[in-house]
């Protein structure tokens, strides 16, 4: 991907500086990270109070909430609102990455794991010796990344409020830290596999719920249940992996996990999702914001083509194969990009008005920036875009394979 054709942007609350911009400011629009022009930028993750970037040739960088080192560097600052890299990781090529409550997760061409950020439920993965007055192990933040899950090699990351998910090379899913809301269960800091789970070929973690989707199609679910977001008809939390309902017949190539809501794509473009329904981010319109216990298919989207849809905290948005996003949700803060504060359970198009690349050529008017990936966080969103050339008017877009 040419720096001089593509972009990442940024909307939402920018109060943490995890919009990338300079400041820390929230955007009701679309803007630009220019900090990140001249990088070949591959994916970008969205948390709930920070973001990073993974660039092509590996580098990684995070930019927002620093004060439990959720960036990965010393914390200098409790803030920082311009993306800057992790150089502890300069030596690892970083291929994906995901961001928790106040953790993050990486994994590189190698299948090796590395955690950093908040860890007092174990959810980097390190125990101290040292105990505290009841015995149980006294855990530090991580500052600086280090390895997690040494024993495994690693395809995918997922990070929860409190707790980690790998799914590794040979199909298994490994988990670790406060599966549950914090209280709730003993936390470990050793992985632990899930068990009932084979030939997974992704993983989708929310807050405190987990989905797997397996090699022939199969989505499983487990954990946290308070709003149906398991997809099982109830809302009795599980222990252990359940199939979800609704979805027979369908062939899934996406899944996505939100605080408290899921959504699955069939390869036909089509969206279904269920869990927590407050302020429209299932997208059944904006007079369907109840709680779905079971998949349901988001006709407002019908017919759109969808190739990706990312689940933030409250919000929502889904990408098209010819590079719109539509976003539905809460819209405080922005975080619809809109331009105002509706909430809304509509699917509407967020414009992408910012300038063309300096090289756009004297047709740029009837040219446009086109979304090929979007990451949805806790009340702000990234995505990146491309210029708009004469082959790609004509051609498909797939998202990237990260």
């Amino acid at each position: 991907m040419a720096s001089n054709t593509s972009a990442i942007i940024a909307w939402g609350s920018g109060e943490d500086g995890q919009l990338g911009i300079g400041d820390n400011e929230e955007k009701e629009c679309v803007c630009a990270v220019k900090a990140l022009d001249f990088h070949s930028v591959r994916s970008v993750v969205a948390g709930s109070r920070n973001s990073l970037a993974i660039c092509h040739d590996g580098k990684l960088f995070t930019w927002g909430w620093n004060q439990r080192g959720t960036l990965g560097h010393p914390p200098e600052t409790k803030t920082e609102n311009i993306p800057s890299q992790v150089k502890a990781l300069n030596n690892a090529k970083i291929v994906q990455a995901a961001i928790g409550g106040w953790h993050c997760l990486a994994v590189d061409d190698q299948g090796r794991a590395y955690a950093w950020g908040g860890n007092e439920y174990g959810q980097c993965g390190e125990e101290l010796e040292r105990k505290d007055d009841t015995g149980r192990p006294l855990r530090r933040d991580i500052v600086i990344p280090q390895r997690c899950a040494p024993k495994l090699v690693v395809r995918q990351v997922a990070a929860g409020g409190t707790h980690s998910v790998v799914l590794t090379r040979d199909g298994h899913v490994w988990t670790w830290g406060q599966p549950w809301p914090p209280g709730d269960i003993k936390q470990i800091s050793v992985p632990v596999r899930v068990q009932g789970l084979e030939s997974v070929r992704l993983i989708a973690v929310g807050a405190f719920h987990n989905l797997a989707l397996q090699e022939n199609g199969t989505l499983w679910a487990w954990g946290n249940n308070e709003y149906g977001q398991l997809g099982t008809g109830d809302t009795q939390p599980r222990a252990q992996p359940v199939p979800v309902l609704g979805l027979s017949g369908l062939t899934l190539v996406d899944i996505a996990a939100g605080g408290w809501h899921s959504t699955a794509l069939t390869d036909e473009g089509e969206v279904y999702g269920w869990g927590r329904g407050e302020h429209g981010r299932l997208g059944f319109g904006d007079n369907d914001k109840s709680s779905k216990m079971l998949p349901q298919r988001v006709h407002l989207l019908a017919g759109e083509n969808i190739i990706q849809v990312s689940c933030g905290g409250t919000h929502s948005v889904a990408l098209t194969r010819d590079g719109r996003m539509f976003s539905f949700g809460r819209g405080d803060h922005g975080r619809l990009g809109y331009g105002r504060k509706a909430t809304t359970g509509q699917p509407m198009e967020v414009p992408i008005k910012i300038p063309p690349p300096k090289n756009a050529g004297e047709d740029a008017a009837e040219k446009r920036w086109i979304a090929k990936l979007v990451a949805c966080g806790g009340r702000h969103t990234l995505a990146i875009v491309e210029w708009e050339t004469d082959e790609s008017k004509h051609t498909d877009t797939d998202i990237p394979i990260v």
